[in-house]
């Protein structure tokens, strides 16, 4: 059964008038309606509000009646009061919703611009100011607190100017000015900001003059009344007709537009030009909404999508003397991200379209996606048949399991299996986009990879332990002879969060460092004395190391193949391309990460066909380092192939089985010194004794395939695709507005200083509050 939605009629600006019997009524403001139901939280509701009437967060509180009570105001302050109100009203079509601003502290004089505020918290606040103060301060919220421009199906005001009720639609809220701007802004607007939106005085040229829509209109007035440095306010404003004058009292000012019949042209119907009023120095309530500051700021963000909501507020100030604030900004940048980059909305229903397109443009590629219950997004897999031939034919059977945080609108997660091409370079093997890092979400991650993959035999994933990654790797290929090496990174983490004790940075450091040893120590022998080392510091810490089961991360005892590869974020590559992209709706950021795999397999394929040796260029540096350590090695023949090797240490090397006592040769999949020593006096070359993962010939094969473009990558549905009837909607974690806050993870913490006792030597705490002392007493 769907939702019950309520439509909240919004007011704020007017008053209560109490009748004798007690009964309370709303007289004059304005009103907006929006749809809320039980799925809508309370902060995204207030936020909605806050633009729709251009309110202080911080100052706005929200009341309702009661359904047939209009005596008592209840106040909604949270979540739970929120959907209260929702289930009052479910008999109901409509709620009346009353948007009240709390009374506020008069500040110190300050001639600096002020936080965005309300009519109502002007009103409200002059009774705490003097007036004096309040003539000031009212000036420079005017220039500091623009309204917002909201396009809500709903809205409704009521106009007290007039007999009859009207549904217009008020876009703005103006907030009355008459006082003067402070001197220290009136001079360096009128001498240097005007001069920016000089281009747009000529914008509204007089009656007869048409526009495409409603929007352009607007549009262009706004940026006319900038340029001639006045404000003004709407009498009518909805989809056919707009009547706007100068919000000075008494100033003659006044354009009429309305809609040619038939047509959806905005055309002038009568305007007086005539300004009575004092101009920039007498109004300066510039409307400076969301729409305008995209318009604005759009071109540059296209050339600079860094470019960050402080630099817009500078900028704006700086060229055309409009004060915003921080969200403004944001915002505005949001809707220009959108207008350039297209709607993340949109994106989402996009995919069935989408998936079928890759799939479609590169067969063998394999992309689904799945949603939630309600529609939502869910989970998006994705990988092309060029990474999938080229890891299955050229690259070495590892892979590196890793995720990182997507900032993007709705935020998630990305999850991706990166392999190492025969140079040591990472390669992109396929990825998912998923609502949330969750063991559930990994495991089925798993699942298409290994539907993805011809053969998963003798795979070596090197992936971190936690997320479930240990059980799922374990139960989704126990019958393909799979090994899960945990990532040495992670581990270390893990490792000192679990140390307790005092431990200084140094000492702790030391322990990572034989931790780090004994992980590389080839050799059982060489890992236990690591790992004594740590024992002689802290039994707790050698505990842990013993029991964090070895047999998954140290190469001595390690059963898979990962050529001595200890860590799982390998494709750092790859994850600055999603940070690059992040910012973008998901289908275009899932085809930017296309056209860099498109680029990166092109750009190899090309610079490897000058390669005229038999390994790839790195792995040759690698043979001509251990083939220059021979000369100080000295072979004896032990039995049969097997010889012994006499250095600073004694080796067996057994060339029939590519196996050294060093352990060199099995680890990395080319002979250590002790090796090619043996195969030099058996007149041998070296290169055929080598892993073939490290040919030029394998690495060309690793490239061999192309990545095709898409075509339509923001087409709609079209009939005919088999995933037609499915729709996808936003996932429900939408990022929140502004700057993101900065949190310490658990890694950040290690090291910080602990509160040591000087009566117990214990941690924690202080001798103040010692619980020895407590037990003295």
């Amino acid at each position: 059964m769907a939702e019950k939605k309520v439509i909240a009629i919004c007011q704020s600006g007017g008053k209560f008038e109490t009748s004798a019997d007690g009964v309370l009524s709303y007289e004059g403001g304005d009103a907006h309606a929006m749809e809320v139901d039980n799925k809508m939280k309370f902060k995204d509701f207030k936020l909605e509000v806050a633009e729709m009437f251009n309110c202080n967060l911080a100052t706005m509180c929200i009341k309702y009646f009661l359904p047939g009570n209009k005596k008592t105001l209840i106040s909604i302050s949270n979540d739970k009061d929120f959907k209260r109100m929702i289930k009052f009203h479910s008999d109901s079509d409509t709620a009346d919703i009353y948007i009240m601003t709390e009374e506020i502290v008069a500040p110190e004089a300050s001639y600096m611009p002020g936080s965005r505020s309300s009519r109502t918290s002007l009103s409200e606040a002059a009774v705490a100011l003097d007036a004096s103060q309040t003539m000031m301060n009212n000036a420079v919220d005017d220039i500091s607190e623009p309204g917002l421009l909201l396009d809500a199906t709903f809205d409704m005001v009521s106009d007290t100017n007039h007999d009859e009720a009207q549904t217009d639609v008020p876009t703005e809220i103006s907030v009355p000015t008459e006082m003067p701007m402070p001197i220290s802004f009136v001079g360096s607007y009128n001498e240097k900001h005007a001069k920016a939106a000089e281009k747009w005085q000529n914008d509204i040229t007089g009656v007869g003059q048409r526009f495409n829509s409603v929007h352009e209109f607007r549009e262009a007035l706004r940026k006319y009344a900038i340029a001639h440095q006045f404000a003004f306010k709407y009498k009518k404003n909805d989809s056919d007709r707009v009547t706007v004058k100068c919000k000075s009292e008494g100033c003659p000012w006044r354009i009429h537009a309305s809609r040619l019949s038939t047509t959806p042209l905005i055309c002038i119907k009568k305007m007086n030009p005539t300004h009575t009023c004092e101009g920039s120095i007498g109004t300066n309530g510039y409307k400076a909404t969301r729409s305008w500051v995209a318009s604005i700021i759009k071109e540059k963000l296209s050339v600079f999508p860094n470019y960050k909501p402080k630099d817009i507020v500078n900028d704006i100030k700086q060229e055309y003397g409009i004060q915003l604030n921080y969200f403004q900004a944001w915002r505005g940048k949001e809707i220009a991200k959108e207008q350039l980059q297209g709607s993340y909305k949109e994106a989402y229903s996009q995919l069935p379209f989408f998936c079928e397109k890759i799939m479609e443009t590169n067969p063998g590629s394999l992309a689904t996606f799945t949603t939630k219950e309600d529609s939502s997004f869910h989970r998006l897999f994705v990988s092309f048949h060029a990474s999938l031939y080229g890891f299955e034919h050229g690259c070495r059977p590892l892979l590196f399991l890793d995720s990182i945080f997507l900032k993007s609108k709705y935020q998630g997660s990305l999850l991706a299996a990166t392999a190492a091409d025969g140079d040591n370079g990472f390669f992109p093997v396929a990825f998912a986009v998923v609502d949330t890092e969750s063991n559930e979400n990994w495991r089925w991650f798993l699942q298409q990879l290994k539907a993805a993959l011809s053969n998963c035999h003798g795979l070596t994933f090197v992936a971190d332990r936690e997320k479930g990654l240990r059980e799922s790797i374990g139960e989704i290929f126990q019958n393909e002879d799979v090994h899960h090496g945990f990532c040495l990174r992670y581990l270390s983490e893990q490792f000192v969060r679990d140390l307790k004790g005092k431990f200084s940075h140094e000492v702790k450091r030391l322990m990572v460092e034989d931790f780090y040893s004994a992980a590389h120590a080839p050799t059982p022998e060489g890992f236990h004395r690591c790992v004594e080392s740590i024992k002689n510091i802290s039994v707790q810490a050698y505990n842990w190391i013993m029991q964090s089961e070895p047999v998954h991360w140290a190469n001595a005892f390690f059963q898979g193949a990962r050529y001595n590869h200890m860590t799982s974020n390998f494709g750092e590559l790859f994850y600055n391309w999603v940070r690059d992209a992040h910012e973008l709706p998901i289908t275009q950021m899932v085809d930017a990460i296309r056209n860099k795999i498109m680029e990166l397999i092109y750009s190899r394929r090309t610079e490897s066909i000058d390669w005229l040796r038999r390994l790839t260029p790195s792995m040759e540096d690698w043979l001509e380092k251990e083939s220059a350590k021979v000369s100080t090695l000295q072979v004896l023949i032990s039995a049969g192939n097997r010889f012994e090797v006499r250095g600073e240490t004694v080796e067996v090397v057994d060339v029939d089985n590519c196996d050294c006592s060093c352990k060199g040769w099995q680890l990395t999949g080319l002979p250590c010194c002790h090796a090619i020593a043996v195969i030099g006096c058996l007149g041998r070359d070296p290169h055929d004794y080598c892993s073939r993962y490290f040919t030029t010939e394998s690495y060309r094969t690793t490239y061999s395939q192309s990545v095709h473009p898409i075509s339509n990558v923001n087409g709609s549905l079209q009939k005919g695709t088999s995933q037609l009837a499915v729709t996808v909607t936003p996932p429900p974690t939408r990022r929140p507005p502004g700057r993101p806050t900065t949190k310490k993870t658990g890694s950040q913490d290690v090291g910080k200083r602990q509160f040591l006792c000087s009566r117990c030597k214990g941690t924690g705490h202080n001798k103040s509050n010692c619980k020895e002392l407590l037990l003295e007493c």
